[in-house]
């Protein structure tokens, strides 16, 4: 497979080149050419222009960047986190479609590092920086439809005082539409994957339907949208157990990802999803450069996670085997949560310009219930269970931001600052019930609890300073104050019958930090098509208030949270070189980043069998890598777009002195979880005629560990990480003005990996878009 990176490389480098022989190619048609000759052009060089938050506030990285046409012609979407599927160095751990866990990787931190990065929609945090991990510390995508994106761009590396520590693996920000006059889409998707392991052989089928109206009226715009997805997914986990269960057959031999027997019993997480999005946007121009905006969304979840066993007893019958697993992988979650903001903006582009908003994320509602064990027979679940509920978990983000351009008597300055403020609140109660699936919210038990909360405050300051004609030095600094408090963790310890047989409760130890971050980039432009940054930023990353105080279990693995954590230390430097085209762009980047006190999450067996996951500080990380990325439209011949990126990446735990083996593994000098040696993206998109646009893309990862130690070594079952190639297709055929219709395939040569789950196999996907 290194291969692929190889070639990908060997593309874009080319690129280049074929932009030069594409200039000697014009210049002889303008010589040969009798006459003026109409020539149809497909542009999309639109994605290279310079993003908006990143002109405004003069931020100092590199981007990447992609447009509604461009996603419409090369990506099969069904849901918004499917607009970045080829972004350079970009990873969303998207299991399904309707995956309420999608977290995005970046090129220094992997799947498991959901608040190492920032994802914002028209600068409305969608990061949950309540957690860093795959489960409840995804972004909200879901509270954008796809059919509401307007663009997208992406900024590596935390080189601006504008953002807090978090953004060490860079800041994705979506900018949805606004109308300036009525506004009409309807869009109607379906999918069909086809998928064949073990014992499961089954279609799976997601149907979606996206609806958004708008219009402008004088000084008010407004836009409403509705985007409702019914979806059945593949296995997302698989039952294994150590020994085949007395009396039964059907059962695969196999393997855990360290070696050790993991014979295949059944396959659960076999979800049926239900997912609704209604939202509405209204800006009001209170004055031709002040502007007034309000966003509001609601998002309901629907999901049952069913099973399916392999096993059968000595008379043919279907059973459980006894095996809890089954009980683990079984579950109904009921999921309400809302977003609002409230923003105030001058753009007068005169002497200072303010930008004042607010925003909340609350849990309404947000319940799972399962059952406690496998019944007697082998053939049911217990009666009793478990409820793990979060309703009240939220958080609440605030920004007030300046932009001053002093006189050019004073130089050419442009001086951005701010003040931050964010709270983030969690609650979060497992009860023990009686009847799991009874009804009610609560049970006469509690199991485990975890409540607390965190707050952060923020001054910074930024110059973008042209000192020269050809030259740009950007200092800054972020000063941060950090607090947690109100930490309070109760667990206990049940028997087979759910009884509590013993408790143990704590009120958790205050904690705060203070912490300076300073910034600089220099950018030297010598000319309009060629552009040179070094950029250097320190920055903090404090523990999310469930690395603090969560207590939860993902089947039979028990999280402990850690009060004693400290923030992350992240000092980072990149130098980008950019060659610029009229239809394309070619960049080439070095990075290196260290992480000192590094939050990693690691599993360990600390008493008994079962698996115990903690979050520790990891002394010291290392990451320096390259990457090259590139477009370029009407490569030989008009109508033909190639785009692609590498990335390779030497990670390196430098010192782990808390690290503890049973079997004398160390984890210094080892890769970092989940951040693969190799990843690359490339494609072309071909337009035979104005109406049609065809596209080929592919995606590569290489190999990743999830151990500090690096000893999960066995590939291709579930619970390992796999390197992985897969080939996309895509139609979409323009019928008029008014009506676009598109089909396609992912993972068109049915690949199958794990990035721990079962991931999809061969994908068809078929799309109808009218649009007034």
């Amino acid at each position: 497979m290194g291969k692929c990176f190889f070639w990908a490389m060997t593309f874009i480098a080319g690129l280049v080149l074929l932009d030069a022989a594409e200039g000697v190619k014009s210049e002889q048609e303008k010589i040969d050419a009798p006459t003026l000759e109409t020539i149809v052009v497909y542009s999309q060089a639109a994605a290279s222009e310079v993003p908006p938050m990143k002109e405004k506030y003069q931020l100092p990285q590199t981007s990447q960047s992609i447009t509604e046409d461009q996603i419409q012609e090369r990506v099969n979407m069904m849901d918004t986190e499917d607009a970045i599927k080829y972004f350079p160095s970009l990873f969303v751990r998207k299991r399904n479609n309707g995956d309420t866990q999608p977290v995005l990787a970046t090129r220094t931190w992997g799947v498991g590092s959901s608040a190492r990065s920032l994802v914002y929609a028209d600068d409305v945090l969608l990061s949950a920086l309540i957690a860093n991990n795959n489960s409840i510390g995804a972004p909200r995508w879901g509270m954008v439809s796809p059919e509401e994106i307007d663009r997208i761009d992406f900024l590596y590396g935390p080189f601006s005082a504008a953002y807090p520590g978090n953004s060490m693996g860079g800041v994705l920000q979506i900018t949805t539409k606004m109308p300036e006059k009525f506004t009409f889409d309807l869009h109607q998707a379906e999918s069909f994957q086809t998928f064949n392991q073990y014992a499961t052989k089954e279609t799976y089928e997601t149907d979606q339907t996206s609806l958004l109206v708008g219009d402008k009226q004088g000084n008010i715009s407004w836009l409403l949208t509705e985007n409702f997805q019914n979806s059945d997914s593949q296995p997302l986990n698989y039952v294994t157990s150590g020994t085949t269960p007395a009396g039964t057959t059907g059962i695969f031999p196999g393997q855990n990802k360290l070696g050790a027997v993991a014979n295949v019993a059944g396959a659960g997480g076999l979800l049926h999803t239900e997912m609704n999005n209604v939202g509405g946007k209204i800006s009001w121009e209170i004055a031709p450069e002040v502007k007034m905006t309000y966003q509001g969304h609601y998002w309901y979840n629907e999901t049952h996670s069913e099973v399916q066993t392999y096993l059968k007893d000595g008379a043919g019958n279907p059973t459980y085997g006894n095996l809890s697993g089954f009980a683990s992988s079984t579950s109904l979650l009921n999921q309400q949560q809302m977003m609002n903001s409230l923003s105030v903006k001058t753009e007068s582009k005169d002497s200072l310009d303010w930008d004042v908003s607010a925003s909340n994320y609350y849990y309404i509602n947000d319940l799972q219930r399962s059952p406690y064990g496998v019944s007697a027979t082998g053939t049911s679940f217990s009666k009793n269970g478990n409820m793990a509920r979060m309703n009240g978990t939220n958080w609440t983000n605030g920004d007030i931001k300046g932009i001053w351009r002093p006189t050019e008597a004073m130089g050419s300055h442009e001086v951005s600052f701010g003040f931050h403020a964010d709270r983030y609140d969690l609650d979060n109660p497992t009860f023990g019930t009686n009847d799991w699936n009874g009804g009610g919210t609560s049970g006469p038990r509690l199991y485990t609890y975890g409540k607390g909360t965190t707050t952060t405050e923020a001054l910074w300051v930024q110059d973008a300073w042209h000192f020269a004609p050809d030259f740009k030095l950007t200092p800054g600094g972020r000063l941060e104050f950090w607090q947690a408090f109100e930490g309070y963790n109760l667990s206990t310890k049940q028997n087979a019958t759910g009884s509590i047989t013993s408790t143990t409760s704590q009120n958790q130890p205050e904690a705060d930090a203070t912490r300076f971050s300073p910034k600089m980039a220099l950018g030297w432009t010598p000319s309009k098509e060629w552009e040179v940054t070094g950029s250097f930023g320190q920055g903090y990353r404090f523990p999310t208030v469930t690395e603090l105080y969560q207590v939860v279990s993902t089947g039979t693995t028990f999280a402990i949270p850690n009060a004693g954590l400290k923030p992350e230390n992240v000092l980072s430097e990149e130098i980008a070189v950019e060659r610029k085209f009229s239809d394309g762009h070619l960049r080439l980047s070095f990075f290196n980043e260290n992480v000192k006190d590094a939050l990693i999450s690691q599993t360990s067996f600390i008493s008994g069998a079962t698996p115990v996951s903690y979050v520790n500080n990891v002394d010291e990380v290392r990451n320096t890598g390259v990457e090259l990325a590139g477009e370029k439209e009407n490569v030989l011949f008009h109508g033909l777009t190639l785009f692609g990126s590498g990335t390779y990446v030497d990670s390196e735990i430098v010192r782990d002195r808390s690290f503890a083996s049973t079997t004398g593994t160390t984890a210094k000098g080892k890769r970092s979880p989940n951040v693969p040696d190799w990843r690359s993206t490339f494609g072309a998109t071909y337009h035979p005629t104005e109406s049609w646009a065809l596209t080929a893309a592919g995606r590569y990862s290489g190999k990743q560990y999830s151990t500090l130690d690096n000893t999960d070594t066995v590939s291709q079952i579930y619970g390992a990480f796999d390197q992985f190639f897969v080939v996309d297709l895509r139609a979409q055929y323009q019928w008029n003005e008014n009506v676009t219709v598109a089909a396609g395939i992912d993972n068109a040569f049915n690949n199958e990996y794990f990035i721990f789950h079962p991931f999809p196999q061969r994908t068809f996907t078929a799309e109808v878009k009218i649009k007034f």
